[in-house]
Parts: C-alpha cells; structure tokens; sequence
C-alpha cells in the first residue's frame, strides 16, 4: 500500500474562499458577521472537485490513500479571532469529512485547528477532540507561526502548548507542523515561509527538551524537513554544544519527515541522512509546485518516481510508502480496516 502523508484541499469550490473572504471584510461589522452564513456546497460538487483533482492524481501515480486536511495557507490563522477562526475551521473540517466518507478507501481526515495569534493552543483542544472522537480522524496541523510569518508566539517547546498536547497524547494522534499563508512581504508563502517554519520548528524542538514531558508526542515536519536533512550536521553540533542528548536520542522517536522535496537528489539525501524509519511518502498533490520539470519530462511533485529510483532496499521503500505512517498516526490502522484495505500485520510490526 502506498499512503500519502501530505494532502490538501486545494480544489474546493470557490465559494469557501470567497466565505473567508467576507469574514475578513466584515470582521469589523458584529452585524454582518454575525448574518454571514456559511456556503451550502453540494455533494455533486465535492466529488467533481474530488474526482477530476486529487483523486485522479492518485490514480495515475498509484498512491492508495491520502491523509487529508484543509488547505495549509487557507488556514490563514492572522484572520479575525478566535471565533471566526473557530467558524472557519469547522467548516473546513466538515468538508474534510464529507470528502473521506464518500470515498474512505481514499483519504482519511487530519483537521485544521482554531489558532489565533496570541490565543493559548488549549482553545483548539474541543475541536481536535470533535474532529477525531466524532468525525473519525486521525491527526491535525500545527502552525508554530499563527502570526503569519512574524513569529509573535511563544516557541513549541513552551508550556503554553501543553494542554494540546496532552489531548494529542490521550487520543493518540500526531500533529504535521505546517504554517499557513505569509503575511510578511518578505517571505514568499510556500518557496520561504514553509521552508522557515519547518526548519525553525525543528529548532525549536532541538533547543527545548519536549519529548521529556511526552515522549510518545510525535510531529511530522512536512517538505523534507526544509533546511534540516541538508544542515544535518549544524544541527547535531548545536545539540552537542548545547549539552543535549544525540538527536538520535533526543528527537527522532519522535520527529518525522515527509518526501515533499521535488527533485531526485534531494531525495537522495533525504533518505541518505535522516534514517529510513522517520521518512513518510508524501507528494502535497495538489499543491505549491504543479509543473512538470524540463529536465525529467515528469511533474515536479511526482515524488513517488524519485522513491524508486533512490538507493534503497524494498524492505525501506515499503516503510516509506506505509509502515511509517501506520506508526506515527495511531488511528490509521483502524481507518485502514475501516476500509477494508487493510489485513497482516500490526503497525507496531512495521519497523
């Protein structure tokens, strides 16, 4: 089986952006916020967004599953408060959930989070609990920066994120580190914003010592890791200055990284670098980069291609394409069997 780890809804019908967008322009107007109601979107249209995009994707490429949440930059956490982000979410959440009920042998749901900058991550707790207890699914996104690209939260490792985390750990389920649209012209959101929030994250974690406190926590820091995988070696001499534990030791039971990087020898010291057991297949179809690469005649987010051709035993390539992930989202499993797609081994197994 091959399981994507990294999906967005990048296709839904406009009407959802057009609805954000009119929260944003009334934010300032109680009345017309309050009289905003959200899209009515049809099934019909879901599945034609479904079918003509993402899934048609997943066909030609033979990916089985996509783990599935809202669009990264739509999460756009710098808009209004925390109400109308907490409206926002549930809405996209729902959508999320539609979409892996109608075809559940194809996605299963990870969640958007109500965050506002400034706002303490226990105000997301209800809607990660509803998401996963009610609507089935099996994870969320984290977004170290709701700020937008100006960075006014405390850092992940600080106390403040702790009630989250605890719900994390009692349901069992990881969270993907993934910000949202840049607010800050000098980032451009998805060639420097991403790329900084996975790496600063990562520095984060390095610098604090989270996984004392939770060491069954686990994070999947999506792009590859950004600078991470390339700086190996900055990263496990700042940890050894720092009179930190190997990061062996000190992170990786715990961190993770995705296949989100979009040429062969980037993948190639992805796997080179971080061991194989902490890699997830991913692709982030249909996302930032959709053009086909002029020195490959391929698409750039084809990642799957690149997995093949890397230098890897197939007892590593079937822990990229499925075992890791069946580890690292505890529910998978039971969403898998769900399904009927899966039979054999536990996760646990999976090593």
């Amino acid at each position: 089986m091959i399981i994507d780890c990294h999906g967005h809804y990048t296709t839904a019908p406009r009407r959802l952006e057009e609805f954000r967008l009119s929260q944003a322009a009334f934010f300032h107007d109680p009345a017309r916020l309050a009289a905003l109601k959200p899209p009515q979107i049809t099934d019909d249209e879901l599945r034609e967004s479904i079918e003509t995009g993402q899934l048609r994707i997943q066909r030609e490429r033979g990916v089985d599953l996509t783990i599935f949440s809202p669009r990264a930059a739509g999460m756009s956490h710098h808009i209004g408060d925390a109400k109308t982000g907490e409206v926002w979410s549930q809405l996209c959440n729902e959508l999320i959930h539609r979409i892996c009920a109608m075809f559940p042998q194809h996605f299963a749901g990870v969640c958007q989070l109500p965050q506002s900058p400034g706002v303490p991550a226990g105000n997301c707790v209800a809607e990660l609990r509803r998401c996963v207890e009610q609507l089935g699914f099996i994870g969320c996104n984290l977004n170290p920066d709701p700020s937008g690209g100006y960075w006014k939260d405390p850092p992940l490792t600080d106390r403040s994120w702790y009630p989250l985390y605890e719900a994390m750990v009692e349901l069992d389920v990881p969270a993907m580190i993934h910000v949202s649209a840049s607010c800050n012209p000098a980032f451009h959101t998805s060639g420097a914003h991403y790329l900084n929030g996975d790496t600063s994250a990562f520095m984060q974690l390095v610098e604090g010592n989270l996984f004392r406190d939770f060491p069954t926590l686990r994070f999947v820091i999506p792009h590859g890791g950004g600078a991470v995988p390339y700086h190996w070696g900055r990263y496990r001499g700042l940890a050894q200055d720092m009179k930190k534990p190997p990061l062996a030791e000190h992170l990786m039971n715990n961190v993770f990284f995705d296949t989100c990087v979009y040429h062969q020898k980037g993948i190639d010291l992805l796997t080179g670098v971080i061991p194989v057991r902490n890699v997830l297949f991913a692709s982030e179809i249909i996302g930032a980069v959709q053009g086909i690469d002029p020195e490959t005649g391929f698409h750039f987010d084809d990642t799957r291609r690149y997995i093949e051709a890397a230098a890897l035993a197939p007892e590593q390539r079937q822990q990229i394409y499925e075992g890791n992930a069946r580890r690292v989202y505890g529910r998978l499993d039971a969403r898998l069997q769900q399904a009927g797609l899966l039979q054999g081994e536990s996760a646990a197994s999976l090593t």
